[in-house]
């Protein structure tokens, strides 16, 4: 643990402009990122008496082990600064608002020359707009049904819409008039892009006019003597006036804004936030993230519409950016953020307190809310930041390592009787999966089934990546001493962060192939160990006997689980390349049938399973591929189905865990 005393900057060197600091530990690595008005003042706080400092302040000071500062001409540039550093390096001691990846969005595929509306989650694509987010899939799904009926636009998938097109007969929802069936042309593109931005429109919160408009039409039929379009009309209106009864109005200018409540405690901070469009709740959505820092409110407000609307431009069609901001507690650059949101929405945004009315009752309603979402994160994650602590500490006792092991790695090698054999490295970071590491590995230098030697490979591939990576790094030389940065970014490349354990899906064959294939790069200093499922027993190199952790350890369950992801990131991998050589293969025998025509049989059906339901016309109707081929085609997939068929008895094992492959 380092001193701050020991990496202070010199006497004066801090410069008394706006900008933004980094601090980064002893490996290099950034572990804070914070901007100010004047920067001298500012970092000089975190370097007086550690006994004056908040707990977690003193934590973060005492990790690191320098600083680095950059300076910039105004607050709006220092804010941008700030969020692109927090979003590049991922800083341990920012406060994180985890995107929570269970709301579900209504999307609308703009992009598209025939846009689909659909529900759907996860990150945001372009080329889409988004509604929502949405407590419950299923009340968006409600609504949506009910708009068909006045907003007849496409909902099926390309899948559906494709073949509708190619059998020239519409879906289930063109024969009930909920789809104007642009598959077969029944709609023209743009008189289907008129529909689709009606239906954009009224969700956007411009309902009025489309209940008028309708209310008009119906009468003007009735009046027509037109009776069956009068009642038409009629059950368009209550479908509008239906799915407008799902959104309660709760303020009557019909204002747009975000309500934003905080719910507190020392150690963690719920978020709670309710899109108003229009005057109505169209969307609702939680966070809860640890405490890092000693911020107050107003601290917690800034940080929170940073990483909320800090990436959003203009080109996103400034919508998810409303007029008005409604916070608890004015952030302490509000002017500053207010000019940095209304550069990004296109035009002024208000950030403020509302003092008394309905936005003021709204704005409480949003707080029990947030209340209530801290309390339930208690409930069912209490001391669980505490419990993944113990763990790995309980790792680091039994394996007898040097330090805790804050990154691990985890290998497992699966393969189909010798054949298609494949790796997978996961990557867990403080007890967390950290996905966007991991990697697959495709076995090249092992004939057959040999899972030792396989293992070989792919820690000898990960290894060899992570030192060529440290090679072509840049050493530069900072206040903690000589650093390995990427000369382009300034920052350690991905492969180039070595584990502080390799963990591998086995017993000693494979922990002894692992530790030789370090060996034989140089590595000494990273430990080794592998996780045996028949017992779950931990096995270290050169031992003759196991270590043996209680069953109720959380040591134990940590290495389970990470065992477990490697797994399933293996086997997903293997069934994926499985099923396209299995295409390939049955196909070989097939005349004038090449690579391309193979790629695009696949690509079109999206499945071995698709192919062998199609019949020879269908398989007729993919580009280069005639009725002849065709035949050929059904014939060779019949007959490798026979085949099939005949071996059925003998089932698919996955060789490295005993455990059944079946087939897709």
């Amino acid at each position: 643990m380092a001193t701050p005393s020991s990496y202070r900057p010199a006497q004066g060197s801090i410069p008394t402009k706006p900008g933004v600091y980094r601090f980064r530990d002893a490996k290099g690595r950034v572990i804070y990122v914070g901007k100010a008005k004047s920067l001298r003042p500012r970092l000089s706080s975190y370097f007086q008496d550690i006994g004056n400092l908040h707990p977690r302040t003193a934590s973060m000071v005492t990790t690191g082990a320098s600083v680095e500062w950059t300076v910039v001409d105004t607050e709006v540039e220092a804010l941008q600064l700030e969020y692109s550093w927090i979003k590049e390096f991922d800083p341990r001691f920012n406060v994180k608002y985890r995107d929570d990846k269970s709301y579900p969005w209504l999307a609308v595929t703009v992009g598209d020359e025939f846009p689909r509306v659909m529900v759907g989650r996860g990150a945001k694509r372009k080329g889409t707009r988004y509604f929502g987010p949405y407590s419950h899939a299923w009340a968006i799904r409600e609504t949506v049904d009910l708009l068909l009926r006045v907003f007849p636009m496409r909902s099926c998938s390309n899948g559906v819409f494709k073949r509708s097109a190619q059998i020239g007969r519409p879906c289930l929802l063109g024969y009930i008039d909920k789809c104007a069936a642009p598959c077969v042309g029944n709609v023209s593109p743009d008189e289907h892009r008129e529909i689709v931005d009606d239906f954009c429109d009224f969700m956007g919160g411009n309902t009025t006019a489309f209940t008028k408009r309708i209310e008009r039409q119906m009468y003007a039929a009735s009046e027509a003597l037109d009776f069956e379009k009068a009642a038409r009309l009629r059950d368009d209106l209550g479908a509008l006036t239906k799915a407008l009864e799902k959104q309660a109005v709760v303020l009557g200018d019909g204002t747009d804004a975000d309500v934003i409540a905080l719910a507190e405690d020392p150690l963690e901070v719920a978020v709670q936030i309710f899109y108003v469009r229009g005057g109505r709740i169209r969307g609702q959505r939680g966070w809860v993230a640890d405490r890092t820092d000693e911020g107050g409110t107003p601290e917690l407000v800034q940080d929170f519409l940073l990483q909320l609307y800090g990436g959003v431009g203009v080109d996103d069609g400034g919508e998810t950016i409303p007029r008005e901001v409604l916070v608890p507690a004015l952030p302490p650059d509000a002017d500053v953020l207010e000019v940095l949101l209304g550069e990004r929405r296109g035009s002024k945004v208000s950030i403020r307190v509302p003092q008394r009315g309905d936005k003021r009752d709204l704005q409480q309603t949003v707080a029990n809310n947030a209340s209530q979402a801290l309390m339930l994160h208690k409930t069912k994650r209490a001391s669980d930041l505490t419990t993944r602590n113990r763990a790995l500490e309980e790792i680091q006792k039994a394996l007898a390592l040097d330090e805790v092991p804050l990154r691990i790695e985890c290998y497992d090698v699966s393969n189909l009787q010798g054949t298609e054999v494949v790796a997978s490295m996961v990557v867990f970071e403080d007890g967390l999966s950290r996905k966007s590491e991991y990697r697959r590995f495709v076995i090249r230098g092992v004939d057959g089934q040999n899972d030792v030697a396989s293992m070989h490979e792919v820690i000898t591939r990960r290894f060899k990546r992570l030192l060529d990576e440290q090679a072509r790094s840049e050493t530069v030389s900072t206040d903690s001493g000589p650093m390995l940065v990427d000369p382009e970014t300034g920052r350690p490349r991905k492969f180039a962060y070595a584990p502080g354990l390799v963990v591998v899906d086995g017993g000693p064959p494979q922990v002894a192939a692992a530790q030789e294939a370090l060996a034989e790069l140089g590595v000494t200093d990273i430990p080794v160990c592998g996780l045996a499922k028949r017992l779950e027993e931990v096995w270290l190199p050169g031992e003759e006997d196991p270590v043996i952790m209680a069953r109720t350890s959380e040591g134990l369950y940590l290495l389970q689980r990470i065992r477990d992801e490697a797994h399933r990131f293996a086997i997903n991998h293997h069934r994926s390349r499985r099923s396209k050589s299995m295409v390939e293969s049955m196909l070989d025998d097939v005349p004038g049938l090449g690579e391309v025509r193979r790629k695009t049989l696949l690509k079109h059906f999206g499945s071995l399973k698709k192919l062998r339901e199609a019949d020879a016309d269908a398989i007729a109707l993919v580009p280069g591929i005639g009725p002849r081929t065709a035949t050929a085609i059904k014939d060779a997939v019949a007959k490798a189905d026979a085949t099939r068929k005949t071996h059925a008895t003998s089932p698919a094992v996955n060789t490295a865990t005993g455990e059944l492959i079946e087939e897709d």
